[in-house]
C-alpha cells in the first residue's frame, strides 16, 4: 500500500467554521500488521489512532503529547494511543484478537468490541507542571461518539466528528476522520446549514473509498465549496520511540531490592514493548551492572 496518509486543515464560511480532514489508511494498516489485528480490533483501534493523530496536530511543541485511555469493559479491553505534534502516534489494544460478528447493518461492531460501561481518558503533558487530564464516560464505544462528548464536556468545543476504518480480512482498505468546530462568531444560519448538511453526508469510509480528495471532504461535510487550506502536508506516521535505555531506565526504577529478588530466580529478563512488540533481553550480568551502578 503506497503512503498517501495526510492531514489537511481548512477553514469555511469566512473562518466561522474550522475542519481538519484526515486520511490514516497506512498508519492504521501499520498498526494492523504490527499487532496482528482482527477486523474488529483494527476498526476501533484505528479510529482512536485516527482521532489521536488529528488532536496531536494541536499540540503546540515537539515535546508535548497526548495519551488516549479507552477503557469500556468490553472484550476488546483497553485501548492506549499516544502521540506527539508531529504527528507521530503509537497504540495498542488489551485484546487484539477480538473478532464479533458484523451487525445487521452489515458494519463491524466496534462498540460491543469496546463496551459502554467505563470511560473515556486524555492526558495531555504539554510542559505544565501537572498533565492536563479530562475524563468522560463513555457513551457508545464507537469512539466518534464518545469523543464528541468529550470536546463537548471537557474542552467545551462544539464538535462534529467522524471517523472511519474500512477493512477485511486482508488488511485496511480505507481509514480516516474529521473534526469540525464551530468559531464563536459561527452564526445560527450557518450552525442551520451545517446540521441539515451533516445528515446527509455519506460515511468517511465510503467517501474514501469514492477516492474523494481530503478538500473534496472538507466542501461536502461543510456545504461551503469555497473552503480555505490553513495547514497541509502534515503527515501522520505509526511510530514507536522505545528504546534499550528507555526499558532500562524502567528496571533501574524498580529498585535495587526487587532487581536482586527477581536476579535470584531469573537468568534474564525480557521485556516487551506493547506499542511495537520489539524485544530487549537483559542478562544477569548486565542486571548485576545496573544494580551496582545505582549503589
Amino acid at each position: 500500500m503506497e503512503n498517501s496518509d495526510r492531514i489537511i486543515k481548512f477553514l469555511a464560511y469566512d473562518g466561522k467554521v474550522s475542519i481538519a480532514c484526515a486520511k490514516t489508511s497506512y498508519l492504521v494498516e501499520e498498526a494492523r500488521k504490527t499487532h496482528d489485528l482482527t477486523p474488529t480490533s483494527t476498526a476501533a483501534l484505528g479510529r482512536t489512532l485516527t482521532i489521536a493523530s488529528i488532536m496531536g496536530t494541536e499540540l503546540k511543541s515537539l515535546d508535548d503529547s497526548l495519551t488516549i485511555q479507552i477503557d469500556g469493559k468490553g472484550p476488546l479491553g483497553k485501548i492506549v494511543v499516544v502521540s506527539n505534534a508531529f504527528p507521530r502516534v503509537k497504540g495498542y489494544v488489551q485484546n487484539p484478537h477480538v473478532e464479533l460478528p458484523l451487525k445487521e447493518n452489515g458494519k463491524i461492531d466496534v462498540g460491543t468490541a469496546v463496551g459502554n460501561n467505563g470511560y473515556l481518558n486524555v492526558i495531555k503533558d504539554i510542559g505544565m507542571k501537572e498533565p492536563y487530564i479530562g475524563i468522560t464516560e463513555l457513551v457508545s464505544g464507537e469512539i466518534a461518539e464518545d469523543f464528541t462528548k468529550y470536546f463537548a464536556e471537557s474542552e467545551q468545543k462544539p464538535t462534529i466528528l467522524a471517523l472511519g476504518v474500512l477493512v477485511d480480512k486482508n488488511g485496511v482498505k480505507e481509514s480516516g476522520g474529521y473534526l469540525l468546530n464551530l468559531m464563536p462568531d459561527a452564526t445560527d444560519d450557518i450552525i442551520s446549514k451545517l446540521e441539515n448538511n451533516i445528515s446527509k453526508v455519506p460515511s468517511i469510509s465510503q467517501m474514501l473509498s469514492e477516492n474523494k480528495s481530503l478538500e473534496d471532504i472538507a466542501k461536502i461535510v461543510t456545504g461551503d465549496n469555497e473552503v480555505k487550506i490553513i495547514e497541509e502536508n502534515i503527515i501522520p506516521v505509526y511510530e514507536c520511540d522505545c528504546s534499550r535505555e528507555k526499558f532500562e531506565r524502567g528496571l533501574i526504577s524498580l529498585g535495587k531490592d526487587e532487581l536482586n529478588d527477581i536476579l535470584k530466580n531469573e537468568e534474564k529478563i525480557e521485556t516487551v514493548c506493547q506499542f511495537c512488540n520489539k524485544k530487549y533481553v537483559f542478562d544477569k550480568e548486565y542486571l548485576k551492572e545496573i544494580i551496582n551502578k545505582e549503589e
